[in-house]
């Protein structure tokens, strides 16, 4: 038999186990899918926005896999922490593969970035999505009534959409009840969503993109001789030539410029061609405002500089400029790639293969793709490991793992406890009139995964 355990339960690690246990090459696969959180999905229930109920249930095909009697769900372990080193962890398996995403986002490097009112993306999803990392006091949005959001991606879309979102539109979602109360008095009225580039270069998909002038009490505005600046948008010939999602959003963005938006109680302004170079600052140490430089096509695919400026007001400032990996205690880094070195996903340490660890996902590629893209790239990475399952299989390996863990000082989730967590999740739901509501909180997950266990 050979014993895989599989760190981070997103899609790339739930694809790999999936892979390891469905293939017939090598039998008698088991698999443990370990995470640092005790709830699965990795960033499906952490990272999806609440209001894309399509896109959240792929948590159902995950959970077929992991209800797999030769795959084990394991949460509430951290690996590289105090207990429990990469180096033991191989001691306790056949292999290892290494799915633990970019969980760090990329900085503006601009002056007053660290003033208050200023956060990432990534803080703003996983505070309204019950991440138990962030505190449910996270955001206050009493007084913002202006915002901005650095960056033209799905994830900034995202955002930008959940800032403009009334509660009637939020109340369904499994929204944790503390960030639909603050978005519920969000006194947010304006929001600028802005790219250094132009709209034919933007990184959302249209459908993300269409979502945001359909949101009631919402007008886009788009600035049409913003548009022009492009070279794709102002020459019918290369708008034509563009690739079809592009050419789609310059559409969009086209029917949305001949519009007048005045008169809504919320606006939306998607503005293209300004790079930010100061976040500004008012009383208190608050941000008031972003000064950015007007950009202009280089002619290279790129913008250069124009020397003007404009000041956008904002009492919160979210930038959305991309992820990057973050070292895993015990593994090799590339800091200039953020993702571990690998080769078909072996782990490469000094350029050699490190016999039995191995990456898939994010940490091995970059944050790049769709959910979808990581099965091809888990894929490859199981099939590397099942290429060396012969010699992996020659080492002897302590008895079941989960009591090596548990000597250690762990406590790890089993599927039960997650089951009793998502029974926890729709009783809280209900108590509040609503359907399942996340619990955001260690210590709320914690008791409520205890709730399988028999007393005494």
């Amino acid at each position: 038999m050979l014993r895989v355990a599989v760190v981070g339960s997103g899609p790339s690690g739930v694809y790999a186990a999936q892979t390891l246990v469905q293939q017939r090459e090598v039998p008698g696969v088991r698999v443990d899918v370990l995470d640092r959180l005790p709830a699965p999905y990795g960033l499906v229930r952490y990272g999806v926005a609440p209001d894309h109920e399509k896109i959240k249930s792929l948590q159902g095909s995950l959970r077929t896999v992991l209800e797999d009697e030769r795959i084990r769900f394991l949460g509430h372990v951290e690996v590289g922490g105090p207990r429990l080193s990469t180096g033991r962890l191989l001691e306790l398996y056949h292999a290892v593969v290494y799915c633990v995403g970019a969980a760090r986002d990329r900085l503006l490097g601009i002056p007053g970035e660290e003033l208050a009112g200023v956060h990432s993306a990534t803080e703003f999803v996983a505070w309204y999505s019950g991440h138990p990392d962030t505190a449910a006091e996270a955001f206050d949005l009493a007084g913002v009534g202006s915002a901005v959001v650095i960056g033209a991606g799905n994830v900034a879309v995202d955002v930008t959409r959940m800032l403009a979102r009334g509660e009637p539109e939020l109340a369904p979602t499994d929204m944790p009840q503390p960030a639909l109360g603050v978005l519920a008095g969000s006194g947010v009225r304006s929001v600028a969503m802005v790219a250094r580039r132009g709209p034919s270069q933007g990184k959302f998909t249209t459908k993300e993109l269409r979502e945001l002038g359909t949101l009631p009490g919402v007008g886009v505005r788009v600035d049409p001789a913003e548009l022009a600046l492009d070279p794709a948008c102002a020459d019918p010939d290369a708008a034509a030539a563009l690739p079809a999602v592009a050419r789609r959003n310059v559409e969009v963005l086209r029917g949305w410029a001949e519009r007048d938006p005045d008169g809504t109680p919320r606006t939306l302004a998607l503005r293209f061609y300004l790079r930010p170079v100061e976040v500004l600052g008012g009383p208190g140490g608050r941000v008031s405002g972003v000064r950015f430089e007007r950009t202009a096509p280089d002619g290279r695919g790129g913008v250069t500089g124009t020397g003007e400026y404009e000041d956008i007001e904002a009492q919160l400032v979210l930038r959305s400029v991309g992820y990057q990996g973050v070292p895993l205690p015990g593994l090799p880094f590339d800091p200039a790639t953020a993702t571990v070195p690998h080769a078909a996903g072996r782990v490469l340490r000094g350029g050699r293969v490190s016999v039995g660890e191995y990456v898939a996902g994010w940490i091995k590629r970059g944050p790049t793709g769709v959910i979808g893209t990581n099965r091809p790239c888990a894929k490859e990475t199981a099939s590397s490991l099942l290429q060396d399952a012969a010699a992996l299989a020659r080492r002897e390996l302590p008895d079941d793992p989960l009591d090596a863990l548990r000597e250690a000082g762990l406590e790890p989730v089993e599927w039960p406890g997650w089951l009793a967590i998502e029974t926890a999740e729709a009783a809280l739901g209900r108590s509040l009139g609503r359907g399942s509501v996340k619990i955001p909180d260690w210590t709320g997950l914690l008791t409520a995964a205890a709730a399988d266990r028999p007393a005494g």
